[in-house]
């Protein structure tokens, strides 16, 4: 899996955006949110992205932070969303906003959204109650290189965890001068006592 892009921004046509890497484009669809933050043709900029591989096309989508990718994967995982719908949800609220909307069991704002009608806002609020991450870890932006504690939670996550069970899972740990990989085993073996 491509877990982050790091290039020359060449093209931005919503929902599209190329990205130049040593001399290879990557075509990557990307929330409005994360366009309202580019900058201008030309500049290095660096995206969190997800694979998604169907039998008939492999598609690069990209997002500004780490939350918008974490609340993409968890749309994803949701009955009857797939990754254009959830795409959509992100253009029309950050992943704050739509953690707060879950939370709240705001069904309404969530029907304010392109192609959320009830039934869909209610199994997203339904099914991502349990899912979804604490409110803390959504609204941090990562920078560039991500720290190990963030990175375990996002491979624990990948592995099949909840995101609150994967942070909780780590946050006892004391990760200064830890790896990731070494977080991830301190964490699994504290699941297997």
């Amino acid at each position: 899996m491509i877990g982050f892009l790091r290039g020359k921004l060449v093209l931005k046509a919503p929902p599209l955006l190329v990205l130049d890497v040593h001399g290879v484009g990557y075509e990557i669809e990307a929330p409005m949110t994360t366009f309202y933050d580019l900058p201008a043709l030309g500049v290095e900029i660096m995206l969190h992205t997800h694979l998604v591989v169907r039998e008939d096309a492999h598609s690069l989508f990209g997002f500004a932070t780490e939350a918008d990718r974490t609340m993409f994967r968890t749309l994803i995982k949701v009955n009857g969303v797939g990754p254009k719908l959830a795409l959509t949800i992100l253009s029309g609220q950050s992943a704050e906003q739509l953690h707060q909307c879950i939370h709240d069991n705001d069904t309404l704002a969530l029907m304010r959204l392109p192609g959320v009608g009830k039934k869909t806002a209610e199994r997203l609020v339904i099914e991502m109650r349990d899912r979804l991450p604490n409110l803390g870890e959504t609204a941090t932006l990562t920078p560039i290189v991500g720290n190990a504690k963030q990175e375990a939670v996002s491979a624990l996550c990948s592995l099949g965890y909840k995101p609150l069970d994967a942070a909780k899972m780590v946050q006892g740990i004391h990760s200064e001068g830890k790896s990731c990989e070494d977080i991830i085993r301190m964490a699994l073996q504290g699941t297997i006592r």
